[in-house]
């Protein structure tokens, strides 16, 4: 019994390492960096929240989206933000991502199913006030032998960002441009 439990902790420790790496990545405008930890088939959706009754069963659209991307459409994005042409992010937004509350929620030897929080401070030129963004994301991490690695894992493979569903707390996002990675 010890050696599941040990097994799921260290399996944890290890996507939090990925994602505590991934924000750090972001948060430096490293975005060429971060796209090279997202699988070539990945799948990145951030669904419109709607309002509705309680007695719905989802709260947010299945065919509206703020962002539906792919490896292409990311790389394209990671790009142009990295370019004098990244006119909604000039001057570049100034961001901290809060990763918690990781969960893991199913696993194979090569995949992990997970969610965790993530709460992003965006502060803006001369701004005062900062944006505040509020989501769970519902991610799947895949080993790949290109894939990040923490120093202490005695893993082979590393892990791959191969699917990220955000979901938003707000129904009115509280900044001008969702222009950043979420």
């Amino acid at each position: 019994m010890q050696d599941g439990f040990e097994r799921r902790r260290t399996l944890r420790l290890e996507c939090e390492e990925f994602l505590y790496h991934a924000a750090e990545l972001l948060d430096d405008r490293r975005l060429s960096d971060w796209h090279d930890l997202v699988t070539e088939d990945i799948e990145y959706r951030v669904p419109i929240r709607t309002t509705r009754e309680r007695s719905s069963n989802t709260e947010f659209s299945e065919e509206a989206f703020h962002m539906k991307e792919d490896w292409g459409t990311l790389k394209v994005r990671t790009e142009r933000m990295s370019s004098d042409f990244a006119w909604s992010e000039d001057p570049p937004s100034r961001t901290r991502r809060q990763v918690s509350n990781v969960r893991v929620t199913d696993c194979t030897d090569d995949q992990i199913e997970l969610k965790n929080n993530l709460v992003i401070v965006r502060s803006r030129k001369a701004e005062t006030d900062p944006d505040i963004l509020s989501m769970e994301r519902h991610d799947t991490l895949r080993r790949d032998e290109d894939g990040y690695v923490p120093d202490w894992s005695d893993q082979s493979e590393g892990l791959k960002l191969a699917r990220r569903t955000v979901l938003l707390d707000h129904t009115v996002i509280p900044t001008d441009s969702l222009s950043i990675i979420l």
